[in-house]
């Protein structure tokens, strides 16, 4: 495949990603993030395959930076999620504290 070709798909698949998640309302964003979390996994084992099946020198380096993007995005959106899920549980504790919050 030419290198125009695959430029290509990578552009529209990355505006496309971004007017989807850009139309999520934020109570879904929570459980899609945790889908997303484990879809990443997969991609991590992805790269690797593909890292470990790569020819040339260079592809070996774009798979093992590809490996390290993919490991940075589980990371950071469990730790993306593990923040929302404070901030909801800290609003669930407060309004436990104060019960007229509930009436607002």
């Amino acid at each position: 495949m030419s290198p125009f070709i695959l430029i290509c798909v990578f552009v529209v698949a990355f505006l496309l990603g971004y007017r989807i998640i850009s139309n999520v309302p934020s109570l879904l964003h929570t459980p899609l993030m945790s889908g997303m979390n484990a879809l990443s996994g997969v991609i991590v084992l992805g790269a690797l395959t593909a890292t470990t099946l790569a020819g040339s020198p260079l592809s070996v380096l774009l798979g093992a930076v590809g490996v390290a993007l993919a490991i940075t995005n589980v990371f950071g959106g469990f730790d993306v999620t593990h923040k929302m899920l404070r901030m909801i549980e800290g609003k669930n504790r407060q309004k436990r504290a104060r019960p007229e919050l509930l009436d607002a």
